[in-house]
Formats: structure tokens, sequence, C-alpha cells
């Protein structure tokens, strides 16, 4: 028997899911690689108070979890299970719940958006059928665990399409026939979404771009998919300053999409750096001035006052349709037996303690 359908045997008794999120603005935070930071060794304080990092960030004002999940992932990290897990204990903790489905077995995103090697050569149709099943089935095992899922996006910066070759839209995939068959698999999802739960429990649909600064080019998506009836609630975007732009291009892109398409917005990741330094030997992604904005210097109150303007700019959405911001991977520090890429961009420091930003979540944020 596999292990995701164990858990799911062992926690089907609890009960079941209310929409007791409905409303309210999302403070919130992917973080994902929690359990294999856990794992290798990282201790998370609060001041000098070892702590669990979700309870810290709670403490701090965070309120929404975002969870990946993978299809079949090598080594079981990221899979339906370990999703299961954390999202258990974040849902315990209070945090409304945000499902990322990357339709892949790994990283999904504008550069790379490997199918599933189980749906790989599947015919169109049967793709777009697999597409259905899974969503409905791992939403169904989210609801029998007693979770209420707020948004589920489906797909991850899928700006060049997902489930590549089948929905691919970018570059020389850039075709109506193209687009039908990405706009089929979005709908296929949203058929999952309603054999899973009822109406009334319903989770809110996440379309999730990674152009944050880029108005034109999310206008271009989004437009795609209104014209072939895709059903969707928020529009999710990925805003990096070092790939997307100002902050003045983000809050002009969020005002704008809201009011074209009367829809929701979010900022579904996000980070800054608190340092240009590092705890490890491996590669940070952001490591140069050159990458920050000039307002914002790589320190912990630089980063601090980066997270209150993204939280101000996303609460000023025309309307009252910002709805939530959240810090990408907010925990993943160098652990003793694992490097990290993203330390530097963490709301922990490089001794596990809770850095001032993580304080953002939790004050009235400045008005534009």
């Amino acid at each position: 028997m596999r292990p995701a359908l164990v858990l799911l045997i062992a926690l089907v008794a609890l009960p079941a899911a209310t929409p007791a999120w409905a409303g309210g603005f999302m403070n919130g935070v992917d973080a994902s690689s929690l359990p294999a930071v856990e794992a290798g060794g990282a201790v998370f304080r609060d001041g000098d108070t070892p702590g669990d990092a979700l309870a810290i960030m709670k403490a701090h004002g965070v309120t929404a979890m975002r969870i990946r999940v993978w299809h079949t992932p090598a080594g079981g990290a990221g899979d339906l299970a370990e999703a299961l897990a954390l999202a258990r204990r974040a849902a315990g903790a209070g945090f409304a719940i945000m499902l990322d489905l990357h339709y892949s077995d790994t990283w999904a995103d504008p550069g790379h958006q490997d199918i599933p090697a189980a749906w790989r050569d599947l015919a169109m149709p049967v793709l777009a059928d697999s597409v259905r099943i899974y969503t409905r089935d791992v939403v169904r095992a989210f609801t029998a665990c007693g979770i209420a899922l707020r948004c589920v996006q489906l797909g991850n910066e899928i700006t060049n399409g997902m489930l590549w070759d089948t929905g691919r839209t970018g570059g020389a995939f850039d075709t109506d026939m193209q687009w039908d068959q990405l706009c089929a698999l979005l709908r296929a999802g949203n058929e999952g979404l309603d054999e899973a739960v009822a109406a009334q429990l319903r989770p809110q649909v996440t379309i999730h771009l990674d152009r944050g600064g880029d108005n034109a080019g999310a206008r271009r998506f989004i437009d795609r998919l209104v014209s072939r009836n895709v059903p969707f609630d928020v529009i999710g975007l990925s805003y990096y300053p070092w790939w997307h732009g100002s902050l003045a291009a983000l809050a002009a892109n969020l005002d704008d999409l809201a009011v074209r398409y009367g829809k929701d917005v979010a900022v579904v990741e996000t980070a800054y750096p608190w340092t240009l330094g590092w705890d490890d030997d491996t590669h940070n992604i952001v490591g140069l001035p050159s990458q920050l904005l000039p307002q914002y210097a790589a320190t912990p109150s630089g980063q601090a006052a980066f997270l209150t303007e993204v939280l101000g700019i996303v609460r000023a959405v025309p309307g009252g349709r910002g709805v939530g911001v959240f810090w990408w991977e907010p925990a993943w520090i160098a652990a003793p037996t694992c490097g990290s890429a993203w330390e530097n961009l963490a709301l922990f420091d490089g001794d596990g303690r809770a850095l001032p930003a993580l304080s953002a979540f939790g004050r009235e944020p400045q008005k534009r």
C-alpha cells in the first residue's frame, strides 16, 4: 500500500473540513522545504528561545501557509504524504492553506515544466483526464484530513504553459492550438475540484505567473484564459525585484489586473536578502549589490522595510482585491547536514533566530 494512502486512511476519521478560513488577508509563507531543513538539523529560535518554526511564525503575524506538491518526486520529498503532514501542522497552528500543484515530479517554473513520468506520452484527451483525476484525488486527500483549502494553484509559474510540450505556450509554441490545449488542461483541473469538494467548500482557484512587474505580459496571458472561458478566482504573481522590476511596476500591475479582470490578486512568492553574506559553501541566488533595490539595503532592517512596502502595496489594491502576500521559503536556512542557496533570503538568520522582517506581517502596513 502506498504511504500516502496509509496516511489518508489513518486520518479519514478527522472532522470534516469547514470554510472557517473564508475571507481575510493572507499574511503568508511558503515553507514547503521546512521538513527537509528540520531533518537536516536546523534549530529555530525566537530571540534565544528555541521553538517550532511554525509557532514562531504565527507569533509574529503569519496567518497562511502555501504548500507545494510534486506528483512522484525522486526520493519522496515533496510528495503528497509530506505535504499532508506539513498541512496538518500548519492547519493545526491556525493557518489558512494554499495548495500549490506543480503537475510535475520536480520544480516547475517558466523555464521548466517537465511532465510527470507517469503521464509522459499520453495523448491530449487522456492527459486532461489525468489532470482532472489527480487534482480531484489530491484535494480529496486534504479534505479527508479535515483541512479546508483556501486556494488551489493550478500549476506553478505557468507563464510559458505547463505539462510540456502538450500545454506549452512560449516561444515557438505560442499558437492557438497550444493555448487551446493549455486552457483545456486548466479546465480539467477545475473539473477535478468540482468533483472533490462541495460547492460551499470549493477553494479559490489561483493562476500563478512570474510577471510581478510586467503588466503587458500578465495581461497577454490572462486575456487568453478569459477568451477561452477558463474559470479562476485569483491572479497570483511572483515578485523578486532582481528579476521582476521595481515596486512601482508591481503596484501598477496589481492595480490594473484587479480592475481590468474583476479578480482578486496576490503576491504568492516574494523575498529579499537580509545580507549578501553566506553561511555555507552553497552558491546563493542573490549575492550582488546590483541585484538590490536602491532604497533597500541587504540588512535585517532593509529586508523588513521591503516586506512592509510589499504588504502595503497589495493591501492598497482597489476594491479590496489584494488578498495576500507569501514569502517564499522563510525557513530555508543552512542546516548542519544540508546547504541552502536561499539562506540570506530567509526570515531566520544563520543561527535560526527570527529576523525583524517576520514581524512585518503583524504590523499595519504603510498606506500608499
